[in-house]
């Protein structure tokens, strides 16, 4: 198990590698479908700073937050796996979800020195170690606007890092 805090340095995730076992913990950010691309819209036209979010070192799980709790959605939808390299490009360094992700969008995660990890779904065993929750951004989206998390051990495994994915 290797132990990671948020936010990651680029020495870390440099030093994982398929099939790793990783436990975070710290804030992350949570967005599914619904926000990811308006991050991205922002971050390409450069007005996101004015948010006083930090992405850099980030950790984006693909995710609505529900008092039910908070489980992976599939990341290979077409909005949330198309937001992986702009917002790795702009420091977010590990993406949460489920599913395969395109050979394309591994490459695009080699080359910003960002990782894929999944996680089970787990709805209820996320909820019990995830300690805080606040609504950052777009709040009118209720459960699939952008929050941040504060998480304790959350578990996942790296799914794709350095080029590689563990789906091929």
């Amino acid at each position: 198990m290797i132990e990671l805090t948020t936010p990651l340095s680029d020495d870390a995730i440099r030093q994982l590698k398929v099939g790793d076992v990783v436990s975070i913990t710290g804030y992350i950010f949570c967005g599914r479908d619904a926000v990811l691309p308006r991050i991205c819209k922002e971050l390409e036209a450069g007005t996101w700073d004015s948010r006083g979010i930090d992405l850099r070192g980030g950790v984006i799980f693909h995710t609505a937050v529900s008092p039910a709790g908070v489980g992976p959605t599939s990341s290979n939808k077409l909005e949330i796996e198309g937001s992986f390299e702009t917002l790795s490009n702009h420091g977010v360094k590990m993406h949460l979800g489920k599913g395969a992700i395109k050979p394309e969008t591994v490459k695009a995660l080699e080359e910003n020195n960002a990782v894929f990890a999944i996680i089970p779904p787990v709805t209820a065993l996320l909820e019990s170690q995830t300690l805080e929750r606040e609504c950052v951004a777009w709040p009118e989206l209720g459960m699939e606007a952008l929050y941040r998390i504060k998480v304790e051990n959350y578990q996942a495994i790296i799914a794709a890092a350095k080029g590689e994915s563990i789906y091929e």
